[in-house]
């Protein structure tokens, strides 16, 4: 089903507001103190800060400039990237458009497909970044990002919207991304040619995110497990993970002592913040589904898919160690893994930086992408 084009909400669907109240939501002890976390933005991106702010209450959780996060469970979201509408210029050569995915859940995607391609293309099933906390497909920063990659990598591309910590805590994003496959399943049996499946090769897919879609990317590989056949028509060919989200009680080197580079997206502050809001209650950061590799997770033995995968690395990036370590250890355990370590550039650059070196690494990732989904 086709959804109303995006105005200035990060909803497709219908205009929200970023600011959400939910009910019956009871904080766990550790969140009951406020914590400020802080990062800062390139402000080439266009930013836009609201002024909507919540009156009254204790603030027990906040990432300054993004997310705050009231004892009484009212959450503020900070309109400080804007939300497009599907539209783009015509010389990018790319049909975007807008598909609701779930009626009830409020899950939706936005589709790219290149103008150019005269064979049918392989499909990025892509997760936005965001802490599992903030973000939207709808973002003009992943709307741009997408749309290149899309043409210049000639992939059709499905960015998935999911559901948002702290209300909608793990497992919703992994449900949401699931669910999300399931449906594109529906669609390739459907034999139905929608604007965007009637160039998709349903026997080419991949899965793909950044940062904390990149780690919903994972998990959902995982819940694929030897249910892989399950999947017909759909094949997963290859998963892509960009700077992928994880974390661990125990501090990496890079953690500890990274210096990061300015206007970095994700400071070790900010990082254990989003991990309190995204776990279930009474978790902590060794919780497989934050580190896959803490002691008695059988989450790399669970990944029975044998397809490749392809691991960005950011070299000034925080993760930057777990992320090689992560690497390191699905060698070890069997699997085809790709890593590339992009040199200068910290989290997120691809999408959040305007900088020469910036566009110039991203130029590269999307080379490299292109060539991991083409062999």
């Amino acid at each position: 089903m086709r959804s109303p084009n995006v105005q200035t909400s990060c909803n497709p669907s219908a205009r929200i507001s970023l600011i959400f109240l939910f009910s019956f939501f009871q904080f766990p002890r550790h969140m009951r103190k406020r914590r400020m976390a802080t990062i800062t933005l390139d402000p080439s991106l266009g930013l836009q800060i609201s002024t909507k702010t919540h009156q009254e209450g204790q603030i027990v959780e906040e990432i300054d400039g993004l997310i705050r996060v009231y004892k009484d469970g009212h959450v503020e979201r900070t309109e400080i990237i804007p939300c497009v509408t599907a539209s783009l210029p015509p010389e990018l050569s790319v049909t975007a458009g807008d598909e609701v995915i779930d009626k009830v859940t409020n899950v939706w995607a936005r589709f790219y497909r290149p103008k150019k391609c005269h064979e049918k293309t392989p499909l990025l099933v892509y997760f936005h970044g965001g802490g599992f906390c903030v973000g939207s497909a709808a973002w003009s920063c992943y709307h741009e990002f997408l749309a290149k990659l899309a043409a210049r990598a000639g992939c059709s591309i499905m960015s998935v919207n999911y559901r948002l910590a702290p209300e909608n805590p793990l497992p919703a994003a992994y449900d949401d991304g699931f669910k999300a496959l399931m449906w594109v399943k529906q669609q390739a049996l459907s034999g139905e040619n929608e604007w965007w499946s009637k160039q998709c090769n349903f026997s080419s897919v991949f899965l793909g995110g950044d940062s904390a879609g990149a780690n919903i990317a994972h998990n959902v590989a995982i819940r694929l497990g030897c249910r892989a056949a399950a999947l017909k028509p759909l094949a997963i060919k290859g998963i892509i993970l960009i700077q992928p989200f994880f974390g661990g009680e125990g501090r990496t080197h890079s953690e500890k002592h990274m210096v990061e580079p300015p206007r970095s997206a994700l400071s070790l502050a900010a990082s254990d913040t989003y991990w309190r809001l995204s776990l279930p209650a009474g978790s902590n950061r060794d919780h497989p589904w934050c580190n896959p590799l803490a002691k008695g997770s059988s989450q790399l033995e669970e990944l029975r898919i044998l397809i490749p995968l392809l691991v960005c690395v950011s070299e000034m990036d925080i993760s930057r160690d777990r992320n090689l370590e992560f690497c390191g250890a699905l060698g070890k355990a069997g699997k085809k893994v790709e890593c590339v370590v992009y040199k200068g550039v910290g989290h997120a650059f691809q999408i959040l930086n305007k900088s020469q070196l910036s566009q110039t690494r991203t130029h590269e990732m999307i080379s490299h992408i292109k060539a991991f989904i083409s062999r």
